[in-house]
């Protein structure tokens, strides 16, 4: 039998790979860089930053754990020996990046055999570091350690929620489902990308949400959320590692009154 992963050495490589990624990015941010839109139903800007970041963060993998395989946003995805896969989104809210706000991050993730397992949400210009793994979620902020939770006992009645911007709600479904949860919250607020899902874990607001998401978008801030006592759940019936329309809560009744509301 294989030793279990040692989770304390994996967490301090991802850190790693996120400070890497950090000093390839923030020359770009606030610098007017060239914008490219991918092609897509939704304008979806790319600039230089979200490519060096990754290559950054995979050269690094390839010398390190070279039998890891690796799925990026921006250069799609590398087969591995392991059973590990490193889940990369260089810059998660490319138009909070280009816009100068400082709302984006850097989301690493781990999957052993398709399951998320370690996760960490840089935002360097801030200086946060959010990250979990089987052990417990932290926050670094500049360098200070401190355990995170979420907020429990608070009903949806009583509910901030974050998501990053309701024209993301495409469907005639989708958007009914949003409003029907809107309806019943205390507060919506937007814009914050994968902000809002780290802030939740740390007990700030109540319910973070998007749709249509990829797994780079969801998969590294799964870890954060369960380790610090958060659930999440795919509310069309999918695999929320996978991305989807997902919807994260501090606890598992808010999270079932939210996807009671989302169903109607």
């Amino acid at each position: 039998m294989s030793p279990p992963p040692d989770w304390q050495k994996l967490t301090r490589f991802a850190m790693e790979l996120a400070r890497v990624s950090a000093a390839e990015i923030l020359p770009f941010f606030r610098r007017n860089a060239t914008v490219e839109v991918k092609d897509g139903p939704v304008w979806d800007p790319v600039t230089e930053g979200d490519r060096a970041g990754e290559r950054a963060i995979r050269r690094l993998i390839e010398e390190r754990y070279p039998d890891h395989g690796i799925h990026g946003e921006e250069y799609g995805v590398k087969d591995g020996r392991s059973g590990f896969t490193w889940i990369l989104d260089p810059i998660d809210g490319t138009r909070s990046f280009v816009c100068g706000m400082p709302t984006w991050a850097t989301l690493i993730g781990l999957n052993y055999e398709e399951r998320p397992v370690l996760g960490l949400m840089n935002q360097p210009f801030v200086g946060d570091m959010f990250y979990g793994n089987p052990e417990g979620a932290w926050l670094d902020h500049r360098g200070e350690r401190q355990p995170i939770r979420t907020r429990q006992g608070v009903t949806l009645a009583r509910a901030a929620v974050g998501t990053t911007a309701p024209e993301l709600y495409r469907s005639a479904a989708d958007r009914a489902g949003f409003e029907r949860l809107r309806g019943k919250a205390q507060l919506v607020r937007f814009g914050g990308d994968a902000y809002f899902f780290a802030v939740m874990a740390a007990g700030h607001i109540d319910i973070a949400m998007d749709a249509n998401l990829q797994a780079y978008d969801i998969a590294p801030l799964l870890p954060i959320i369960s380790g610090a006592g958060g659930v999440y759940a795919e509310w069309t019936g999918g695999d929320a590692t996978r991305g989807g329309n997902v919807i994260t809560a501090g606890s598992r009744a808010l999270l079932d009154e939210a996807l009671a509301a989302l169903r109607g």
